[in-house]
């Protein structure tokens, strides 16, 4: 249906898409369904008491700029505190090189801005977080997928992609969304060599990197850059763009992220800022300081790593128990997903339809490819339910996919 204000309307919308996630989350609002399809964090773990602390102290004794005008580039002691925080990978930072954002989904935007000029190459890995699909679609991308597997981004393939002259690489090394797989040491260090001959430069995207529930912390992928660069100055001037957030480990309501990179790369992203919203919620940025300091923030952490790590288990031991041998997932070792791999016969779009019938969802895979594919796949999210609500939805999915698979083996 046309209406007046189509003709309206930039070209770019052309290219805007409205997230599954987000139109599946207005589905799912409903007390009677199981949800696995958002990333929402666990609401039992939030630290409502500590925020309540938080914003009265504040307001006691920083009402008056609390409630004010602020610098684009962020608060500056919570800019020294993620420098301080960051220093932990062994890379020489300054306040200078953080910028705070409205969460990190502005972020991506804000690269986007800066970076993508219509019919540019983005090398990603194949699925990929569509958050940053969407961000960057408007700006006119064009993708070069790179497949990946359990060890994350297969860089055996990274080399012939690189050919493509891509204006930089999209990377989330931990716990990706929405596989939950986790790129191997070597595939980072392979990562930053051939980034490094090829002069293309890499966005990390790190959400999920302090949520590991077992197994040893690999460095991050800025950090083997620094190393591989041997940058033994005071100035970090490396080939890694950072990306981090609260919303996975105080509370995503704050909508508070940051970037990590060299200060030329931070200056022009708060120009691109300035313009979008002149500065992060003031307020925001001075709770989420208070609260986090003092090394509250730590031990907070390992409360939200028990919680998902016995969530993960569960779910793991009831989709063994409930699903079909047709079915596969993988097996994260941390973050908030797990990915489903169907017979490719199975469509996980009409799989959520009759889901949704048994009062259960996910989102189908297929959002989270560029170039389209995977219609045979689904991101589970494991984090926001329940270990009651977990045994009784993956008990309803399998049955779900035990009926499909018998449909079609009779048909």
């Amino acid at each position: 249906m046309h209406t007046p204000w189509d003709h309206r309307y930039a070209q770019r919308t052309q290219r805007m898409g409205s997230s599954a996630i987000r139109e599946l989350l207005k589905l799912t609002e409903k007390p009677d369904i199981i949800s696995f399809g958002g990333g929402l964090p666990a609401p039992e773990v939030f630290p409502v008491e500590e925020f309540h602390a938080a914003c009265e102290r504040v307001l006691k004794d920083h009402g008056a700029q609390a409630l004010q005008y602020s610098t684009t580039e962020g608060y500056q002691p919570l800019r020294e505190q993620i420098a301080r925080h960051t220093s932990r990978y062994h890379i020489k930072i300054n306040p200078e090189n953080v910028l705070l954002t409205s969460g990190s989904q502005q972020a991506l935007d804000l690269l986007g801005k800066i970076f993508i000029n219509p019919g540019d190459h983005i090398l990603v890995e194949e699925p990929t977080y569509l958050g940053a699909l969407q961000a960057w679609s408007a700006y006119g991308a064009e993708y070069v997928p790179v497949p990946a597997d359990k060890c994350g981004m297969n860089t055996d393939y990274l080399e012939e992609a690189l050919r493509a002259g891509p204006k930089f690489i999209y990377v989330l090394p931990n716990f990706q969304n929405p596989t939950g797989v986790t790129l191997s040491l070597e595939r980072r260090q392979k990562l930053v060599e051939l980034a490094d001959r090829y002069g293309v430069p890499i966005v990390e995207d790190d959400p999920y990197g302090q949520l590991r529930y077992e197994g040893e912390h690999l460095p991050a992928v800025v950090t083997l850059d620094d190393q591989f660069r041997n940058n033994k100055g005071a100035r970090y001037h490396g080939n890694v763009i950072y990306l981090s957030t609260f919303s996975k480990i105080l509370s995503p309501g704050l909508r508070l992220g940051w970037v990590v990179a060299p200060e030329e790369v931070i200056r022009k992203l708060v120009q691109a800022k300035q313009g979008a919203d002149l500065h992060t919620a003031t307020f925001n940025q001075l709770v989420a300081y208070e609260v986090s300091r003092g090394g509250f923030l730590d031990q907070h952490i390992k409360v939200i790593r028990d919680v998902y790590k016995e969530r993960l288990s569960v779910m793991l031991s009831a989709m063994d128990r409930f699903f079909p041998a047709e079915v596969d997932w993988t097996q994260p070792s941390g973050g908030l997903f797990l990915w489903g791999i169907m017979p490719e016969y199975l469509n996980s779009e009409n799989v959520l339809r009759d889901a949704l019938e048994k009062k259960v969802a996910f989102v189908p895979g297929e959002s989270f490819f560029p170039r389209g594919g995977g219609q045979n796949t689904m991101r589970i999210n494991f984090s926001n339910a329940t270990p009651e609500k977990i045994q009784q939805g993956i008990s309803r999915l399998g049955e779900v996919l035990l009926e499909k698979i018998r449909q079609k083996e009779t048909a």
